[in-house]
């Protein structure tokens, strides 16, 4: 049975770069076909994905965050991270990892995935 567990700060400064690991379990993050990727869900809103690294190692991001995202993986560790540079408070959110089976993710994608518990980042001074 596939596990994802996320790690990481739960507070950022402004304009810090906010980094997570997510840990995966059970599976291997080089198995076809999956994408395993990072949402968010600030407070009071929806779901939003962020971006996503394949199998294969090619890296897919949200058009909106692509300019301050960087998603990386450690194969050696099942492990892979997310780099968001910039932070504002406009990024506190309960960051997830999440495996997807195709991209941009649907709401019922979203239902189907296997996600980690999630993790709470605030971004405050």
């Amino acid at each position: 049975q596939v596990q994802l567990q996320e790690s990481g700060p739960g507070l950022v400064k402004p304009s810090q770069t906010l980094s997570l690991t997510c840990t995966v379990s059970g599976g291997s993050i080089t198995t076809n076909y999956y994408y395993w990727s990072w949402i968010r869900q600030p407070p009071g809103k929806g779901l939003e994905w962020m971006g996503a690294i394949a199998y294969s190692g090619s890296t897919y991001y949200s058009p909106s965050l692509k300019s301050r995202t960087s998603i990386s993986r450690d194969t050696s560790k099942n492990q892979f991270t997310l780099q968001l540079s910039s932070v504002t408070p406009e990024d506190t959110a309960v960051y997830y990892c999440a495996r997807l089976k195709r991209l941009p993710p649907s709401d019922s994608d979203y239902g189907a995935a296997i996600r980690g518990q999630g993790t709470q980042v605030t971004v405050s001074s």
